[in-house]
């Protein structure tokens, strides 16, 4: 009999169009590295990070840093996270 609460399901990451020409640019393997572990951190929790000041009229923003990696992430949404924006 399969346990009642399974593992949690991770959100599907996507890009917005600027965030996808930020992610064709790096070429550093540790930069790679570094971006994809930030973004299993929000596929795992969509709720990581700062919620972004804002009202209710479209999607809440947040704002995730990974102060190890130097990564900064601008995320939209739950199940289905929107990376808006990298730095890295």
């Amino acid at each position: 009999m399969p346990a009642p609460h399974g593992p949690r399901r991770r959100a599907r990451i996507t890009f917005s169009d600027s965030a996808a020409k930020q992610l064709d640019s790096i070429t550093s393997e540790a930069e790679l590295h570094a971006l994809d572990r930030a973004l299993v951190v929000v596929s795992v929790d969509p709720t990581a990070g700062e919620l972004l000041p804002g009202d209710s009229t479209g999607p809440r923003l947040r704002h995730y840093i990974d102060d190890v990696e130097r990564v900064r992430l601008v995320t939209a949404l739950k199940t289905v996270v929107v990376v808006a924006f990298l730095e890295g």
